[in-house]
């Protein structure tokens, strides 16, 4: 294995050191083994997911921004490598502006070195006493109202220039730091770093989405475990990752076996991992996490080992959030098949004479596109009320657009004209929701970015509906008062319920496929037939979600075991 520090190259005539970006140090092992074994290249992997290459095309947007901005701020200094070249000639390209002093270098690539390092950075600063130090660009926040960060202006990005900034305090971002510890150890390897003794070595900037400010990090500082510095912390992850790759590369012993973890829901690995932990009866297909791993280490492998377990003993390992009997039941509710058990006898819905089920359908980061309404009438029909059934509010302009802005008006609109006959009319009134982080962040977002349009509500008046008791989020319900052994999505839950969608590819994922063709963003016109695809997946989501709520105030819940009789 590599040592700790600037790395190791391979011995004469060994194995050459995979190449790894620092996206590996963040990374899931298992992800870095599958990445670099040539026998897992037939293995099942999932299909490419459109939000994140939207996800990506907004970065390069934001960066190119960020780029300018410096540049016509600092004329005299600013240096570009330019694009759509070869890796290796921007790298030569990068060595000449290195060489030639450049005081601001974008698009930087720097040289792979023999620990196997590869990177780039959107920003190398030359810092007085010479050498570069590293700005990385990213799209989300990187700081939070308070004090304490070390901030210089964007026009102005030099680290001797950073002052404690009396309105910010850093938000802590693990991938950042340690971005920046890798283009300092490729950096130092290069002989293009700054001196120990030099003022900003060992330091690096990140440019955020708010894109005002360079926040500063000092990577010698302790932000990690044992108060252990982010250069550290870098150095232990990485010598790590290029031995479970080069495991991996060589086909020797594994030193990465499959486990779910949180990351295995954006994985492309995660079909071929899940049939092997299926086929494994692996615990961590009930228990995720550093508690699968803990409950390995103690002999408890499978989830049979795990539900055969006495849910009335003390848990043979600390199990944090989850309570112990919970996850024995879990564990016996997953051996018999079951998706859900219930916790309680009756299960507490808050219902009305007036409902409406809501589903929003958004693309990535870019805006809403499709909200959804079902009314339905309870407490009986009256003359004058509008027809029951769905309805649609939607713009096939590509998102984002000032139309966004239209559809979400007239949703509003009809939304709050059936809240106002409801109250006129004496009769009480809920919304409801799966999962009310998507909606209630469309809602504010469309509410600020369209205010001033005819019909959008002031942001106040969405943030009143959000807090109001009948805007009911029905997958805190769920996460209340069942325990899920397959998941807490609406498709894992709603069948229970009886209910399917038509659609047998129906999915968020494949639905951003749908997306892009149904407004001809690559190019085709756009097609009708898949936006009728979307109309029908989002009818099926909002049916789903009434469905799903009906079914827990009846009789027919009680098909469903209690937790306590598993």
């Amino acid at each position: 294995m590599p040592g700790r520090g600037e790395g190791s190259a391979p011995p004469p005539g060994g194995p050459r050191v995979p190449l790894l970006d620092a996206a590996a140090t963040t990374r899931c092992r298992r992800r870095v083994h599958l990445d670099h074994d040539p026998s897992a290249a037939t293995a099942p992997r999932a299909l490419p997911d459109p939000a994140l290459e939207q996800r990506r095309a907004d970065v390069r947007e934001h960066r190119a921004r960020i780029a300018q901005a410096v540049a016509g701020a600092q004329p005299a200094a600013w240096r570009a490598v330019p694009e759509g070249l070869p890796a290796s000639e921007r790298a030569r390209l990068t060595g000449e502006l290195v060489a030639a002093g450049a005081g601001v270098i974008g698009g930087a690539v720097l040289p792979v070195d023999p620990a196997g390092r590869r990177g780039s950075a959107e920003l190398l600063v030359r810092v007085p006493g010479g050498g570069y130090v590293p700005v990385v660009v990213v799209r989300h926040r990187i700081t939070d109202p308070g004090a304490g960060a070390a901030t210089t202006p964007l026009t102005a990005p030099f680290p001797q220039l950073a002052v404690v900034d009396e309105e910010r305090k850093v938000r802590s971002q693990p991938r950042d730091l340690l971005r920046l510890a890798h283009l300092t150890r490729m950096l130092r390897t290069a002989g293009w770093a700054p001196s120990g003794e030099v003022d900003g070595a060992d330091r690096g900037g990140v440019v955020g989405l708010d894109a005002d400010v360079v926040v500063w990090h000092d990577l010698r500082a302790g932000h990690w475990p044992g108060d252990r510095s982010t250069l550290e912390e870098y150095d232990e992850r990485f010598a790590d990752r290029v031995a479970v790759a080069l495991a991996a590369a060589t086909g020797a012993e594994p030193l990465a076996e499959p486990s779910r973890v949180l990351e295995c829901r954006r994985c492309p690995w995660w079909p071929t991992c899940e049939a092997r932990l299926t086929a494994e009866r692996d615990v961590s297909l009930v228990v995720r996490g550093d508690t699968a791993v803990a409950l390995r280490e103690i002999g408890i492998r499978t989830v049979d080992e795990l539900a055969d377990l006495d849910p009335r003993a003390e848990p043979p390992v600390p199990l944090p959030g989850t309570p112990y009997p919970d996850v024995v039941a879990l564990a016996r509710g997953w051996r018999r098949g079951l998706a859900v058990a219930r916790r309680v006898e009756r299960v507490p819905v808050y219902r009305a004479d007036v409902e409406v089920d809501v589903d929003m359908e958004s693309f990535g980061e870019s805006g809403a596109y499709l909200w959804g309404a079902a009314l339905s009438y309870p407490g009986g029909r009256r003359e004058g009320d509008e027809p029951e059934g769905y309805r649609a509010f939607a713009t096939w302009e590509p998102v984002p657009t000032p139309d966004e802005g239209r559809s979400f008006a007239e949703f509003w609109t009809w939304l709050s004209g059936v809240r106002a006959t409801a109250e006129r009319t004496g009769r009480t009134f809920a919304a409801y929701c799966y999962n009310e982080q998507a909606e209630n962040r469309w809602l504010l977002s469309s509410a600020t970015r369209f205010a001033g349009m005819p019909g959008v509500p002031p942001v106040e008046e969405v943030r009143e509906f959000i807090a109001a008791e009948w805007w009911v989020d029905l997958f805190a319900v769920v996460n209340e008062w069942f325990l899920c052994a397959q998941g807490k999505g609406l498709k894992k839950v709603a069948p229970v319920a009886g209910f399917s969608w038509r659609d047998p590819e129906a999915g968020g994922e494949n639905s951003m496929r749908w997306y892009r063709d149904a407004v001809g963003m690559d190019g085709a016109p756009p097609d009708p037939a898949q936006r009728e695809r979307l109309l029908g997946y989002n009818t099926d989501d909002v049916l789903a979600t009434q469905a799903l709520r009906e079914w827990m105030t009846t009789r027919a819940v009680d098909e469903v075991p209690l937790a306590s009789e598993l």
